[in-house]
């Protein structure tokens, strides 16, 4: 033994290293809980994952929901020119087309439907990306037709689009000096229960998202999640004879490709916020009563016409109950005194004007032009222009 530790045998002992651990436990903060190591095994796993949920969902807001929240506050509802009327007599006419669920410019389907020029000039309506003010749309509408000296509308829903169109139609109606001539409904779910139950379950579901998930209405991850799964019947396999389902992995990238470049990246894209107000315009009902207070005159103005598009088989709308809303329509606007016409159309399914142009651009130009040139000249008390060709 060193003299050194001849005079200081105490320093040796105080720096083992087995009495430093021992006294490391005893003072630790969890120096009391001998019994109970399981639990705070547990406490420390539940604190590290809170802590690695709170850095991702920091980067879930910074990437992901402000930048779609900077871009979505400068959208703006929008008219859009789509055509000339097809008769320059009706260069006091406008009609304005709007789009169903999920879509955001109507532009395309307006441009698909040629034969809408037998009644005027053809405008498209662009939504607001961040959601629907129909007030606002209509004031725009209103203001444009002033511009531009047209003193009759024809409103086009389709879809849901036909929801918005009925609200649109009654603030002009009652609120400016422009007269609504017709408003045309393509498959519109008049209220609720006219969307068929796997469409309303998953609108639901969708709406309730949006109330519980931070950031849902702008979540592009969301977005990306959601349109996946609503075609997962092309990438996922039910198996049968033996095999496990499973997923078609060539498939599953050919969805994901096409959901990234028309629903994610796209700037025609709905946003998730739009598509939430599209569909709580259904669930709010108020179609019936848009339907009432179009049924009555206003300030000298005749109530307008309306025109229902639905396919002649019923079992073609997958996604709306048309007898359901047909029904509705003739209880609010038909009878021996109303103003409505109903179009039974064949080959068609639910609101595909871009599916089926052919279809629509004939019954548009043999049914509905004539019906609401007709109308238009009752009204007015002059002799009934024909259809142009």
């Amino acid at each position: 033994m060193s003299p050194f530790e001849d005079r200081h045998p105490s320093t040796v002992t105080d720096w083992d290293d087995a009495r430093r651990k021992a006294r490391l436990r005893d003072t630790s903060l969890w120096h009391e809980w001998k019994t109970l190591r399981r639990t705070r095994s547990a406490v420390l796993r539940v604190l590290v994952l809170f802590a690695a949920v709170l850095v991702v969902f920091a980067q879930y807001l910074t990437h992901d929901i402000k930048p779609e929240q900077a871009r979505l506050a400068r959208t703006e509802p929008a008219i859009l020119p789509v055509a000339a009327p097809a008769d320059p007599k009706n260069w006091d006419t406008v009609v304005v087309d709007m789009v169903g669920l999920g879509g955001l410019d109507a532009s395309a389907t307006a441009a698909a439907l040629p034969a809408l020029r037998g009644m005027g000039v053809v405008w498209a309506i662009r939504y607001d990306n961040e959601g629907i003010d129909t007030k606002v749309i209509a004031d725009l509408i209103v203001r444009a037709a002033e511009l531009s000296g047209l003193k009759n509308i024809v409103l086009v829903g389709h879809s849901m689009g036909g929801v918005i169109a009925l609200e649109v139609a009654k603030h002009i109606h009652l609120d400016s000096d422009r007269r609504v001539v017709g408003v045309i409904l393509d498959c519109t779910p008049v209220d609720l229960n006219a969307v068929r139950p796997e469409s309303r379950g998953a609108g639901e579901d969708m709406v309730r998202w949006m109330r519980w998930l931070p950031g849902a209405r702008e979540s592009r991850l969301l977005r990306l999640a959601v349109e996946t799964y609503a075609r997962r019947d092309r990438f996922v396999y039910d198996g049968g004879g033996g095999v496990p389902p499973g997923i078609r992995f060539a498939q599953l990238h050919e969805v994901l490709d096409e959901v990234l470049r028309e629903k994610i990246f796209s700037r025609d894209a709905a946003s998730n916020g739009l598509i939430e107000a599209q569909f709580t315009a259904i669930v709010a009902g108020g179609a019936t009563g848009d339907l009432r207070a179009l049924a009555a005159p206003a300030d000298g103005k005749p109530r307008p016409a309306i025109v229902f598009i639905r396919p002649r088989n019923p079992d073609n709308d997958q996604v709306v109950d048309v007898e359901y809303s047909h029904r509705v329509l003739i209880e609010q606007s038909g009878g021996v005194d109303g103003t409505l016409s109903v179009v039974l159309a064949r080959n068609t399914g639910h609101a595909n004007p871009m599916q089926r142009p052919v279809e629509y651009n004939t019954f548009i130009e043999q049914q509905i032009v004539p019906f609401i040139q007709r109308y238009q000249a009752q009204v007015r008390g002059t002799p009934v222009v024909a259809a142009p060709r």
